[in-house]
């Protein structure tokens, strides 16, 4: 027997006495009052902080019951419907500005706006030979890991990793939200090269573009893009900058913040967090389901056969056999979700541009139908509504954007959030380290010397 097939052999005997002493009776739960996925009964977020960064409203509280509404997402008690509206109307790029506000507190001036510009442009190149010792020896096959890896090596080149005062966290976070497109650019152009075997081109960022055309021009290869690409680009960029504290991934930045430890530390965990399915990973499962539905649907403007689809993907019939429809519900949102009507709605033009407006056309009658289907099948009467997933990945499939930068592209926006959530956490008195209980039920044992063990 080789060591390779040992080895195997001994870790599949150690699934099961695993799964022998780890099971966990969901009786307990019943008994216990554990607030599982920090969620009271009713759905509602159990209260842990207090923030002024990002507020979402999905509902209001009417006779101690949720009551449904229209969804709104609010930055810095600016609505962010308002605050798009504001940039687009003038013709200008809002993420920028966007993180300011974020960051800050309060929208820049003219002169502040143009300040800050300048100082992202500065901070935008990578520190020397980092592209070469952390991205090119050691490429892998998945961004989201690979940026995760190079931000905490971004310790290692910073003088004064551990200096918690104001100015040095601001110039950290700054370097972050700045340098983090070059890092996702880089890395995925490593992964072509040596995974795909594909050309290697690195592009170094531009002084005078935006933070949405900085991007598009370091991922293509002849760097070339349209005014509308870029422009829908910021507009996902800005949807996708902050979600409130209590999401997965500010939350766990805020977690690993609340123990002291690095900036670094902190955002590598909230990078983590975001990749998976459940939270930033989503829309690539949406774009599987709609491949899914494509092929399984002849006539895509039969309402009948996309609503009989997709009472075959609840009852785990087609599709990743999952039992869900990706992009639809939210935890919070009820009639709508603000982010997905603002994607919609510039996204029509796009589709018309990249030929696609078929596939648009379908994910609306998902859009439309997907509620009746999940209520008839699971027996209720309650709102759904489309989330932001369910549009950004057929936005960024028409800006020719691979699906494997899907979800590096969330947390290239989300760096502002999280950064902005770090500082608040750090930076106001009286905060505890976050520590939340579980309840143990394990019996107790006695233990047993080693030769008596069976």
């Amino acid at each position: 027997m080789s060591g390779a097939t040992q080895s195997r052999d001994f870790i599949q005997s150690l699934c099961g006495e695993f799964q022998k002493h780890n099971y966990i009776d969901p009786s307990h739960y019943e008994h216990i009052d554990v607030k599982r996925g920090l969620r009271n009964a009713d759905g509602t977020g159990v209260m842990a902080g207090i923030t002024q960064i990002g507020n979402v409203q999905g509902y209001y509280i009417q006779d101690g019951e949720r009551a449904p509404m229209e969804g709104r997402l609010i930055y810095r008690g600016i609505n962010v419907e308002d605050l798009i509206h504001g940039f687009t109307s003038e013709g200008r790029f809002g993420f920028e500005e966007t993180a300011y506000l974020l960051l800050f507190g309060a929208l820049p001036t003219r002169q502040q706006l143009a300040d800050f510009n300048a100082v992202l442009s500065q901070l935008r190149p990578l520190p020397v030979n980092f592209t070469e010792d952390m991205i090119l020896k050691a490429p892998g096959r998945d961004i989201m890991n690979r940026l995760g890896r190079c931000i905490l090596a971004l310790y290692c080149y910073d003088d004064a990793p551990e200096d918690h005062s104001l100015e040095n966290e601001l110039r950290q976070a700054l370097q972050l939200v700045a340098r983090c497109p070059m890092i996702v650019a880089h890395s995925y152009a490593a992964k072509r090269h040596y995974f795909d075997n594909d050309s290697l081109y690195l592009h170094r960022p531009q002084e005078g573009l935006s933070f949405a055309e900085n991007f598009l021009y370091a991922i293509r290869h002849d760097n070339r893009f349209t005014e509308q690409e870029a422009k829908v680009l910021d507009l996902c960029m800005v949807l996708h900058a902050e979600h409130g504290g209590g999401n997965n991934s500010a939350f766990s930045c805020r977690v690993l913040s609340s123990s002291g430890t690095d900036i670094y530390a902190a955002i590598s965990a909230a990078v983590g967090s975001l990749k998976g399915p459940r939270h930033g990973g989503a829309n690539k499962k949406v774009m599987e389901m709609f491949r899914y539905i494509q092929e399984g649907v002849s006539d895509w403007t039969d309402d009948g056969q996309v609503k009989d689809f997709l009472r075959r993907l609840l009852q785990r019939e087609a599709g990743d056999r999952s039992g869900l429809i990706y992009g639809m519900g939210h935890a919070i949102y009820t009639l709508s979700d603000p982010r997905a009507k603002l994607l919609r709605q510039f996204a029509r033009g796009l589709a018309e541009e990249a030929h696609m407006v078929e596939e648009f056309q379908l994910v609306e009658s998902v859009e439309r139908l997907a509620p009746e289907v999940i209520n008839g099948v699971r027996g209720q009467d309650k709102p759904i509504c489309a989330n932001l997933d369910l549009y950004s990945g057929l936005v960024y499939k028409m800006l020719g954007i691979p699906e494997e930068l899907y979800t590096p592209l969330f947390a290239m926006a989300r760096m502002v959030g999280w950064c902005a959530h770090r500082l608040e956490e750090v930076f106001n008195p009286g905060n505890k380290i976050i520590r939340p209980a579980y309840k143990a039920v394990a019996p107790m044992q006695h233990f047993v010397p080693l030769d008596q063990r069976g």
